[in-house]
């Protein structure tokens, strides 16, 4: 035989071997992929995945698959199998994910990518693995009770647990620098000659509702999604209804997990709406309100006016822009005055005062740890 024929033959043989590896591995192998995780978890926090892989191939294969986090979870190793298996080959993953934001994501399906022994061929083809995760907005922690308590109500704690409304008179006394004018007590100052306040009874809060302004930008939502989840995780240890509303709409009102989950969704899912009319729920008689807002315009003191008839105590804070700290940030240097409409809100805070609605303004460099100040 001629060395040409035996080249023509080596070449045939080849090209042969070259067809049946690229026939035989044009079909995946029989592959299933689980995700193990919590439906849920909190902004800043860490939660564990587990991923468990079934492979059954029929002839010797090399294997690799791909599961991306969705944006915003991040893993603290690549999410990812590479091996050669043939027969049924099962493996397991363990990892953290860290969730840096909020939201509600779903997760998309895996990528496998296999290919003949000697790595010729590479095919790939998209792994259907469905899951979802959603990620509620971070809290304050234990600084919290000291935020929460000024906002649900006033004076002191009784034994009386669950009037319809939350304050009541005690008696009165002689002033002290830093009461709110609402509170001055005109007929006895006028008869006494001395500046005299009344001084309240506190009692528990019939529930709690949280509404949050979105006409702002992306810094304020997420800082108004934080303060309000931090406001209805400690009103839910108290054993308090709760509810969160937003122009988009408002959760059920209730006790439990189940009313405390939909409430911190519905602020996972919350986004910057500019121009959007606020519409304030009807509160529940008895209850409180809180609003959040990054600049109190006319619409929204108008539907706080409103709400005021039901609600026992409605509580203003505003968020400008620039002007609070989150915890943990460091002071830093105002560069501009605060909105005009928050301007505003601030010369009708004693006019609001005395219509039961109660405003706080975070200024200059002030933590939204301090709206009690």
């Amino acid at each position: 035989m001629t060395p040409m024929l035996v080249a023509l033959a080596w070449a045939a043989l080849v090209g042969l071997l070259v067809w049946a590896l690229h026939f035989l591995y044009r079909r995946p192998p029989a592959v299933s992929l689980t995700r193990d995780l919590p439906a849920s978890g909190f902004e800043g926090t860490r939660v564990p995945l587990r991923l468990r892989l079934n492979v059954t191939a029929r002839l010797p294969t090399r294997l690799v698959l791909e599961d991306p986090t969705p944006r915003s979870v991040v893993p603290d190793r690549a999410p990812q199998f590479a091996a050669e298996v043939v027969g049924t080959h099962q493996a397991e993953l363990d990892l953290n994910l860290t969730l840096n934001r909020r939201g509600e994501y779903v997760w998309p399906g895996a990528t496998l990518r296999w290919a003949d022994p000697l790595g010729l061929f590479w095919r790939s083809a998209p792994l259907p693995a469905p899951a979802a995760l959603q990620v509620f907005p971070g809290t304050h922690g234990l600084l919290l009770p000291d935020l929460l308590r000024p906002l649900l109500s006033e004076g002191r704690l009784t034994p009386s647990l669950g009037l319809d409304d939350p304050i009541s008179l005690r008696g009165a006394r002689e002033y002290v620098s830093g009461d709110p004018p609402g509170r001055i007590h005109w007929r006895l100052t006028a008869r006494t000659g001395t500046l005299t306040v009344r001084e309240l009874e506190r009692m528990a809060a019939g529930s709690l509702t949280v509404y949050v302004d979105t006409n702002g930008n992306d810094v304020y939502v997420d800082s108004a999604a934080r303060l309000a989840a931090s406001l209805i995780r400690e009103a839910g240890a108290l054993d308090l209804p709760v509810a969160v509303a937003s122009s988009a709409g408002v959760t059920p009102s209730g006790t439990g997990a189940g009313a405390a989950q939909a409430a911190l969704l519905h602020l996972a899912r919350l986004r910057p709406d500019p121009g959007a009319v606020p519409r304030i729920p009807p509160t529940r008689s008895g209850g409180n309100l809180i609003i959040l807002t990054a600049g109190a315009g006319p619409q929204l003191i108008e539907q706080a006016m409103r709400a005021r008839a039901t609600a026992s105590r409605v509580s203003l804070v505003a968020l400008p822009e620039g002007f609070y700290l989150e915890p943990g940030e460091s002071p830093r240097r105002q560069w501009s005055g605060l909105p005009d409409t928050v301007r505003e809100l601030e010369r009708q805070a004693g006019v609001l005062a005395g219509a039961g609605i109660l405003v706080r303004v975070l200024r200059g460099n002030q933590s939204v740890l301090n709206l009690s100040a």
